[in-house]
């Protein structure tokens, strides 16, 4: 009955959003569902993988929270670089289709299982490797998909148009009704009747997906193509062009994060430098490229990137403290059925389906009456919701005393945490097509999602501090961190004014009028000097 009553809701919410984006272009139809079907593969398989990791290859606790951190932090480190190479090569069209097919032969590998583990020492070292290679495939799947087909949803919109954060908010619809039928029906599919159903349903999401985008390419209008085809198509070794070295690179990389996965120390040391000379990249190209006005913009890019570290840290418990929690701790009988545990990872995109139209129509009604909140402001709200999600199951957990926690708790946690993502994500996503400059969207983007890398890294730290103690141990970890959520959060929002004044938003249409006259007039020069 649950599954029934999730899905109505659902299909009501995605309704409103379809019927919303009459008012849009029509590529969005295509990257909406494009993304949703990409979504459908990874968060069917997320569902499952804390779970697959304990259950079937019988890892303790911290060495599955160590691999699906290490996961989780590599799918966020791979955009910096699929966004520089499309930014630079590729384009994000092709990048994207890239990406699709890396993840289809991902998600398909994950459906090798093996015999089920009875004991861990004994561990198929065949079948471990398949699993490693495939999210292999995933990670640098992802890199190539993420942060590009995102960027060419803010290519389908002037960077003033009102629209844009109603857009995006639309999109993130797609995304998460992508993420609420796999979470849904792989997850059920995998703790049901076996790990490589669920996983097995994921790869064909995603070939779904990659049909949907090649079909629907006409209606990009031109969006997303290469900046320089003749760069691209140029042979550079080996009778190989720009492209092709590219693909097989790829496939290098690969093999390397094959061989890093397994070993969460060895993430760290790639996250941390990559992270940092990714900010120093961009504040040292924004200092000598830029003018005052569009090189503050950047600056408060960052400083809106840096914000995702805290949120993701909290926000990713879901996939795995919070997952091992609901599967041990919490009554989940829903009106006389026991629900899977997999099942309530599908809440947070279920309610985003439902609430993302209703915010996306919220900020367009407060910006036409000059009230809407400016973007540091919304992303304050968005974490004070988010420590409100952990304090409100803290406190239904200890009022059950010595009994399980109610299932309405797990309601109460995901409903909080959504309405917070929403004041955030959908935000910065827009945030950072608006301020930065077209040459650089694709590695801004990229940093967008470095910074969601080091809160995955963080995030897997945190759920090991929940080891050890049982549940008293996961409700005090969870209270501290919510009420240093609420604080930061006060605290963003008190300094938010200032940060407003960085992006410049009433130069914003002029500042890219001179912009892109530059950038012609340098086209130009280099013409007649060839």
């Amino acid at each position: 009955m649950l599954y029934l009553i999730l899905s109505a809701i659902a299909l009501v919410g995605v309704a409103i959003a379809l019927y919303q984006m009459r008012n849009h272009p029509k590529g969005l139809y295509v990257l909406f569902f494009a993304e949703m079907w990409e979504r459908f593969s990874y968060y069917g398989m997320r569902a499952l993988l804390i779970l697959y990791l304990t259950k079937h290859f019988l890892f303790t606790d911290g060495q599955a929270y160590g691999i699906y951190g290490a996961y989780t932090t590599l799918v966020y480190v791979t955009p910096v670089i699929g966004g520089m190479l499309a930014d630079q090569f590729l384009g994000q069209r092709k990048a994207v289709l890239w990406g699709a097919v890396l993840l289809v032969i991902g998600h398909l590998g994950m459906a090798i299982e093996g015999e089920p583990v009875v004991n861990a020492a004994d561990r198929d070292g065949t079948i471990m490797s398949i699993f490693y290679m495939s999210l292999a495939f995933i990670i640098a799947g992802v890199g190539f998909l993420k942060a590009n087909i995102s960027a060419i949803v803010g290519e389908l919109y002037e960077k003033t148009d009102e629209r844009r954060d109603g857009a995006f908010t639309l999109f993130y619809v797609g995304i998460n009704l992508g993420a609420f039928a796999g979470a849904l029906i792989s997850g059920y599919l995998g703790e049901t009747f076996g790990w490589k159903y669920g996983f097995g349903l994921a790869g064909i999401g995603m070939l779904a997906g990659l049909v949907v985008f090649v079909w629907g390419k006409p209606l990009l209008n031109g969006a997303g193509e290469p900046p320089n085809p003749t760069l691209l198509a140029k042979k550079r070794f080996a009778g190989l062009s720009t492209e092709w070295l590219i693909y097989l690179g790829t496939l290098a990389a690969v093999f390397v994060i094959w061989m890093a996965i397994g070993d969460y120390k060895i993430v760290g040391y790639i996250l941390w430098p990559a992270f940092i000379a990714t900010f120093l990249y961009i504040i040292i190209r924004s200092v000598v490229t830029l003018p005052p006005h569009p090189r503050n913009r950047i600056f408060a890019a960052l400083f809106l990137i840096s914000i995702q570290v805290l949120f993701w840290a909290l926000f990713e418990q879901a996939g795995s403290s919070l997952n091992l929690y609901t599967d041990r701790e919490v009554d989940r009988t829903f009106m006389g059925q026991e629900v899977v545990a997999s099942v309530f990872q599908s809440l947070n995109a279920m309610y985003i389906i439902v609430l993302g139209p209703l915010f996306a129509a919220l900020w367009i009604w407060l910006a036409k009456r000059g009230l809407e909140p400016s973007a540091p402001a919304k992303f304050g709200m968005g974490i004070i919701q988010l420590g409100l999600g952990f304090l409100v199951l803290v406190w239904g957990a200890t009022s059950a005393g010595s009994n399980l926690t109610p299932v309405m708790f797990i309601f109460l946690i995901y409903l909080l945490h959504t309405m917070g993502e929403l004041c955030l994500s959908p935000v910065g996503l827009s945030a950072m097509t608006r301020l930065s400059v077209p040459k650089m969207a694709g590695l801004v983007m990229g940093a967008w999602f470095i910074s969601s890398a080091a809160g995955n890294f963080v995030a897997a730290q945190i759920a090991k501090m929940t080891i050890g103690g049982g549940e008293g141990q996961v409700l005090d970890v969870y209270s501290k961190v919510g009420w240093m959520a609420v604080v930061a959060g006060v605290g963003l929002i008190v300094v938010s004014p200032l940060v407003k004044k960085l992006m410049h938003l009433d130069t914003l249409e002029r500042d890219m009028e001179d912009y892109y006259a530059r950038e012609a007039s340098s086209a130009v020069e280099v013409e007649g000097k060839s």
